[in-house]
């Protein structure tokens, strides 16, 4: 059984009224292997689940609960990927930006505001854009975006451990873990590993 726990605050379904709004955030961006992924969401303006927060305070059951809710419930979402090559090339913060960028691209509704988690952004096309810190914790589409870009992520890394089974990705996800570095130690990196991180300390 999946426990229920409302947040401490109610998420605020909107940051501006009377607007299509979309929420963006990203998942893997302290990773030193995979892809950076990001999402953006537009929510219908009644949505409601007891679940929905941060996806980094849920448990992974609880956003495999949430990620089919969003998804057939959403006004639209998409999802956007940069790739561990492009990261080494433009920097990750270009690279989250960029995967924003793309997951905006692919929404089926073109917002007319646009909220990002963080206090970074770039402008896509002309449209009006709010960064707010811990925006995955204030308010209900950067909080979905959060989930999707966090568990579309994960699979991602769950399949990449099945080709590079000796990083342990099917758990550390990349991240840097104690176990992930020594694995980089004793092995060598991967093709899917950030050439310009810090993969050893």
């Amino acid at each position: 059984m999946i426990p229920m726990k409302q947040p401490a605050v109610p998420l605020s379904l909107f940051h501006t009224r009377g607007v299509i709004e979309a929420g963006c955030d990203e998942a893997g961006r302290g990773c030193l292997a995979g892809p950076v992924y990001a999402a953006a969401v537009i929510l219908p303006p009644d949505f409601t689940h007891p679940l929905l927060n941060d996806s980094k305070k849920l448990t992974e059951k609880q956003r495999e609960v949430l990620r089919p809710v969003i998804e057939e419930n959403a006004l639209a979402w998409g999802v956007g990927i940069v790739t561990a090559e492009e990261i080494d090339r433009i920097n990750i913060l270009r690279a989250s930006i960029l995967a924003m960028h793309r997951a905006l691209e692919s929404l089926a509704v073109q917002p007319e505001h646009i909220i990002v988690d963080g206090n970074r952004f770039t402008a896509y096309k002309d449209i009006p854009f709010t960064t707010i810190v811990k925006g995955d914790a204030k308010f209900a589409s950067i909080a979905a975006a959060s989930i999707l870009a966090k568990t579309h992520r994960d699979s991602a890394m769950m399949h990449l451990a099945e080709q590079y089974p000796q990083y342990g990705w099917e758990i550390n996800k990349g991240y840097p873990t104690a176990a992930h570095r020594a694995a980089i130690a004793a092995h060598g990196p991967s093709p899917f590993h950030r050439t310009t991180f810090r993969l050893l300390k």
